[in-house]
Order: C-alpha cells, then sequence, then structure tokens
C-alpha cells in the first residue's frame, strides 16, 4: 500500500511512518498542508490519512482543493477534536472515514485496508492502475503488497520489500535516492545513508534472470524496467 501520511507532530509521525512501514506500508510522511496537496497531486497514493490541524493549509482545506481537482484517493482523518461537528464538517469535505486520537494502531491499519476495498475502483482511477502490476517474471499485488516471482512469494527482506513495493508502483520513473532512504529506513538516522546503495545490490542481484532491470540514473534515482535484450 502507498501511503500519504500528513501530520505535524514530529513525534506522531515518526512512530507512524515506522509502524506503518512494518505492517508492509510505502509511507511517504510530510506535515504542511500545502506541500502535501502537491506531493498527492504528483503522486496520488493509495490511501490517505490526514490530520486536521495542520500549519499552510489546514487538514480540511487540503481534503477540499483535493476534491474540487478531482482526486478521488480515500482519505482517513486524523483528529484530537472531539466535537460532532468537526468530523461532521471533514467527513461532509470528502473524507472517508475519521479515528480520533489516541488510536490503536491495528484499528488504523484495518480501517484503511477496509477503505481501499471499499474504494477500490476510485482508486485506481487516481492512479491509472489496475491492482496488480505485472512486469516480467514479476507480479506486484497492490493492495496486499505482496511480490510474487513466476506465481511464487518472492523471497526479501524486509528492506528488499520496502525498496522494491517503492520501485514497482512507479514502474519506468526514477524514484530519487532519498527518498528511497526514508522508505527503507524509515525513522532509522543512525543507519548511514549509502546503507541504501546496500540494498539496491541486494535486490538486482535477486532481479537476475527475472526480466526486469533496476537501473541507477545519474542525479535522478533508481528506475525498474522491462528488459529488452542484454540486461543493462
Amino acid at each position: 500500500m502507498q501511503l500519504l501520511l500528513v501530520e505535524d507532530d514530529a513525534t506522531m509521525q515518526a512512530t507512524l511512518q515506522r509502524s506503518l512501514a512494518r505492517r508492509g506500508m510505502a509511507v511517504t510522511a510530510l506535515a504542511d498542508g500545502r506541500a502535501a496537496l502537491a506531493e498527492w497531486r504528483a503522486h496520488p497514493p493509495d490511501a490517505v490519512v490526514l490530520d486536521l490541524t495542520l500549519p499552510g493549509l489546514d487538514g480540511l482545506q487540503v481534503l477540499q482543493q483535493a476534491r474540487a481537482g478531482g482526486l478521488r484517493t480515500p482519505v482517513l482523518l486524523l483528529t484530537a477534536r472531539g466535537t460532532v461537528g468537526d468530523r461532521v464538517l471533514g467527513l461532509n469535505a470528502g473524507a472517508d472515514d475519521y479515528l480520533p486520537k489516541p488510536f490503536d494502531l491495528d484499528e488504523l491499519e484495518a480501517r484503511l485496508r477496509a477503505l481501499l476495498r471499499r474504494s477500490g475502483g476510485d482508486a485506481a482511477d487516481d492512479k491509472q492502475a489496475s491492482n496488480a502490476l505485472v512486469m516480467g517474471a514479476l507480479r506486484y499485488e497492490k493492495e496486499s503488497g505482496a511480490i510474487y516471482l513466476h506465481d511464487a512469494p518472492m523471497d526479501l527482506t524486509p528492506r528488499e520489500l520496502a525498496l522494491l513495493r517503492t520501485l514497482l508502483a512507479q514502474p519506468g520513473r526514477a524514484v530519487a535516492k532519498e527518498r528511497l532512504y526514508e522508505l527503507v529506513f524509515p525513522g532509522q538516522s543512525e543507519v548511514q545513508y549509502e546503507a541504501i546503495e546496500v540494498v539496491v545490490y541486494r535486490v538486482r542481484k535477486k532481479l537476475a534472470g527475472t526480466g526486469v532491470a533496476l537501473m541507477t540514473l545519474r542525479g535522478l534515482g533508481y528506475l525498474l524496467k522491462p528488459e529488452t535484450g542484454n540486461s543493462p
């Protein structure tokens, strides 16, 4: 699952990003409303977790502008506001569900997956893609996050899985090294930046013979593409 998390509390953002990544989700985390709206438009995710209280644009304004612009991605609101009126405003603005703080991570995950099941058609329209992506001998099930090689689950470590999921979600498009580092090592600032190159190397070896090439584009990042002729 490709998830956009918009939360301005640094501690909660880091905790959620780390916990959701461990549950198999590729999380892009932002703290500013305007930046979140720009990211949403540029790279529509499978779902958005949106806090109501944000700098720049607040969560309600972000949601209203996204819906006005035709973005139909499922949205789960996070709010510490206890009044029914705030929740009604959010739902009327286009939110699909809400979860008051504090909440349980298991419930958050369950609600997100339920949103995807109920809103699968709209999410697919936003991403202009089907639920499954096939490239070479690989099949990536977007809803579950599973990756198969010749119809068998691919043997990957959690970090390799996070990297490959991110690249498969944007086939043929370069993903910046910095973004990959954030998704593969969420909240792990003690890990050296160059460690992402080790994970790329291991994934590239495991892709040998699959018909899929992991390419390095100097200054741009990494991308996946089907092999044609000799491997790059």
